[in-house]
């Protein structure tokens, strides 16, 4: 039950109605909530910029993992039926590219999701990397990170050509 019958004005309703020493109704704020900035603080050019540039490149995230997986069927098959060196060499280099794009987007949708306030705010950043599909879309691009790196350290093959400069054919000299 309420202290107050419903007929009588209470708490701000009530000292909006008592007359204020010729003060606008606009006029009487508290002093309290004279530095109260209404709404929150806009995101910097800066991070809008980059915000767009990461909902671009995170757009692509699905064709990118699509061309990775491509890539990586084409190495296979080279390592499978015993490709030279040398196409299999350029398979890894670009199955490492395209697993580098994939990564690169994977991240960009991390942030896209975040939104333009998180390159700004460490602590919007924070709380937002503890909702599900920000978590998600982390573990995914982690999942990626840790799958380039591993073929960076074990699937790439050594380069096929030779180190160094080739020999100079001996030629016999010219006698005067």
């Amino acid at each position: 039950m309420a202290s107050t019958p419903s007929y009588i004005k209470a708490g701000y309703a009530a000292w909006l109605s008592v007359p204020a020493a010729g003060l606008d109704r606009r006029q009487r704020r508290s002093a309290k909530l004279t530095g109260v900035i209404v709404g929150r603080k806009q995101a910097s050019d800066d991070s809008q910029a980059k915000y767009l540039a990461d909902v671009a490149l995170a757009a692509n995230f699905d064709n990118l993992l699509a061309e990775a997986q491509a890539a990586e069927k084409l190495y296979r098959q080279a390592q499978a039926s015993n490709a030279p060196l040398a196409e299999q060499y350029q398979l890894a280099k670009q199955l490492d590219a395209a697993l580098t794009d994939v990564v690169r987007a994977g991240y960009a949708a991390v942030r896209a999701e975040i939104g333009p306030h998180g390159y700004d705010d460490r602590i919007y950043r924070r709380k937002a990397m503890a909702t599900p599909v920000v978590h998600a879309l982390n573990a995914e691009a982690e999942r990626l990170l840790t799958l380039r790196e591993t073929h960076r350290l074990t699937g790439i093959p050594p380069r096929p050509e030779r180190i160094g400069l080739d020999p100079e054919p001996v030629v016999a000299h010219k006698a005067r």
